[in-house]
C-alpha cells in the first residue's frame, strides 16, 4: 500500500458518511480530501458521560499498566506514521520533510513515550518523630482537551499524553481546520486503548464552548488564542475546572552586540519561519544592534530568498502555505500596513499566486518602527519584522512592553553575557541562540497573556492531577 491510499485508508475510518459532514479541503491545492464529522453539543454530552463511565477502571489499572499502554500507542502511530503524516500535510499545509509533518510525527511518539516512561513519585514532606506527611498526585477524572490547527498532532498528544498517564480519561476536541488528521491519530491509538478511555469529538464552537462550561469534565487543556482563552476561564467559571492554558505569543528575539551574524542566521531564519511561521512560539520580532543590522538582514534575507516553498507532498519543498484564508489575509493586512509606514520590505511582501491560493513568500522586513502592528501583533506567518536599536537596555524594554510572554531568546557570542540577558526576559521560557526547541522533560508554559500552567515532564503530569496531601503517625508512633 502506498503512502497516499494509507492515508486515505485511515481517511475512510473516521470520515463522515458521503453526503454529510464538512468539507475540508488540501490546505495547499483547495482541492476536497474528505468530509469531518460534524458533531452536537447532544454527541459531547454522550461522550464525556462515556468517559466518565471508563475513568475509574483506567485509573485502577495503576500506572504500570497505563504505561504499558501508552508506549504500544505509540508503537502503533510509528507503524501509520508515514501515512498520518501525509494526510496532516496535506490537511494542515505543512511539507513532508524539514521541520514539518515527519518531524511532527515524530515528536508524537517521543512525548507519548516519555509521557509513558516518566516517574512521579509521592513526595515526603515531613518525616519526624510525630508525623509524616507525603504528597501524592491523582487523576483530576475526565480532561476536555481543545487543540489548534498548527502542529495538530503534536499538541494533541502534548494534551492527551500525560492526561492518560495519570489516569485521567479525554475528551479531545480538534480545530475546525484540522479535525482529519486528528481524528485519524485518535483512531490509530485507540486500537489498543481500552474503550472510551479516549474519545474525539468533531464539532463547531459550540462544541468547543460546552467542554469548557460541562460540569463533567474536571480539566481543560487549551491551545489557541488569548481571546478564545479568556472565554474558556469565563465559560470554566461555573465547574471550576482546573485550566492549562497555553496562548498566544509575540516572541522577541534580541542580537547583542559583538555576535557573528553568519553562525546564528540559520537558527535566526528557522526560530521565526518554522511550520511558515505557524508557531505560537516561534520568534515574531528580532531586536539588532546597530553595529551588526545590516549583516543580519542581509543574512536572512539570503535564506528566505532561497528556501523552498511550495506544496507539502514535493519532497524537496520545506515551506508550505498559510492554513488557512483567515490567517492570510492578517499576515497580508500587516505587511502592507508596514510597507505604507515606510518600512523596507527586503525580500518577499507578496503572495505566490502560482504556488496556490494561500501561499506568501517568505518576507523580511527591515527599518520598521516598533510600534508597527507587525511588530505589536501576532502575525502568525512568514513575515519577520526586524527592528534596528543602539541601547541594549532599550531593547529589552521593547521586547517586554507587549502583553504576553510565551518564549524569547537572546543571541550573543559570549554565553555569560546571554545567560544574564535571559534573565531580563519577561516570558515563560527563554532560549540562548536559539528559538523554540522544546524537550518533552523541559517544562514550557507561558505568562502575562500567554496563559498560565505548565506542560512536559514531571511538572506536567502535576498539572492534569489533583494534588493530595496524606498525613499520619510519625516515627514515634
Amino acid at each position: 500500500m502506498t503512502d497516499t491510499s494509507a492515508a486515505f485508508a485511515l481517511l475512510d475510518r473516521i470520515q463522515a458518511p458521503e453526503g454529510s459532514g464538512r468539507d475540508i479541503p488540501d490546505a495547499a491545492t483547495r482541492e476536497i480530501i474528505g468530509r469531518a464529522p460534524v458533531q452536537t453539543v447532544a454527541d459531547l454530552d454522550e461522550a464525556i458521560a462515556r468517559a466518565k463511565a471508563a475513568q475509574p477502571a483506567w485509573e485502577a489499572l495503576g500506572h504500570a499498566k497505563r504505561s504499558e499502554l501508552l508506549l504500544a500507542a505509540a508503537d502503533a502511530l510509528d507503524a501509520n506514521a508515514e501515512a498520518l503524516a501525509h494526510l496532516l500535510s496535506r490537511e494542515q499545509g505543512k511539507p513532508l520533510n524539514g521541520p514539518n509533518a515527519r518531524f511532527e510525527l515524530g515528536a508524537c511518539s517521543a512525548w507519548l513515550r516519555t509521557n509513558a516512561t516518566t516517574v512521579l513519585e509521592p513526595e515526603v514532606l515531613l518525616d519526624d518523630e510525630n508525623l509524616h506527611a507525603e504528597l501524592v498526585y491523582k487523576p483530576a477524572g475526565v480532561v476536555g482537551a481543545i487543540g489548534p490547527w498548527n502542529w495538530p498532532l503534536m499538541i494533541t498528544i502534548w494534551q492527551i499524553g500525560p492526561s492518560l498517564r495519570m489516569g485521567n480519561t479525554v475528551v479531545a476536541k480538534p480545530s475546525e481546520y484540522t479535525p482529519l488528521s486528528v481524528l485519524a491519530m485518535l483512531s490509530v491509538m485507540n486500537e489498543v486503548l481500552p474503550a472510551d478511555v479516549l474519545i474525539g469529538i468533531s464539532g463547531d464552537r459550540e462544541v468547543g464552548a460546552r467542554i469548557a462550561s460541562h460540569p463533567d469534565v474536571d480539566k481543560i487543556m487549551f491551545t489557541g488564542s488569548t481571546a478564545t482563552g479568556r472565554k474558556i476561564i469565563e465559560s470554566s467559571a461555573g465547574n471550576l475546572a482546573r485550566l492549562t492554558l497555553e496562548l498566544g505569543g509575540n516572541d522577541a528575539g534580541i542580537v547583542l552586540p559583538g555576535t557573528d551574524p553568519a553562525a546564528i542566521a540559520e537558527d535566526l531564519f528557522w526560530g521565526a519561519f518554522i511550520n511558515t511561521g505557524q508557531t505560537c512560539a516561534a520568534m515574531k520580532r528580532l531586536y539588532v544592534h546597530d553595529s551588526l543590522y545590516d549583516q543580519v538582514v542581509d543574512a536572512l534575507a539570503g535564506i528566505a530568498a532561497s528556501v523552498p516553498i511550495g506544496n507539502g507532498l514535493d519532497e524537496n519543498n520545506v515551506l508550505g502555505p498559510l492554513q488557512n484564508k483567515q490567517q492570510f489575509d492578517i499576515v497580508s493586512r500587516l505587511v502592507e500596513d508596514a510597507r505604507a509606514r515606510g518600512a523596507r520590505i527586503v525580500t518577499g511582501g507578496e503572495a505566490a499566486p502560482e504556488l496556490g491560493e494561500l501561499f506568501y513568500r517568505p518576507t523580511i522586513v527591515a527599518d520598521i518602527d516598533n510600534d508597527a502592528a507587525l511588530v505589536q501583533e501576532e502575525q502568525f506567518g512568514p513575515a519577520l519584522p526586524i527592528i534596528r536599536y543602539s541601547d541594549v537596555d532599550e531593547a529589552f524594554a521593547l521586547a517586554n512592553a507587549v502583553d504576553v510572554g510565551l518564549g524569547a531568546s537572546v543571541w550573543s557570542s559570549d554565553p555569560e553575557a546571554a545567560r544574564e540577558a535571559a534573565t531580563r526576559m519577561q516570558s515563560g521560557t527563554v532560549w540562548i541562540n536559539s528559538h523554540g526547541g522544546l524537550h518533552p522533560m523541559v517544562p514550557f508554559g507561558g505568562v502575562k497573556s500567554s496563559g498560565y500552567g505548565l506542560e512536559f515532564g514531571v511538572a506536567g503530569l502535576k498539572s492534569v492531577a489533583v494534588p493530595q496531601v496524606v498525613s499520619g503517625p510519625g516515627r514515634k508512633a
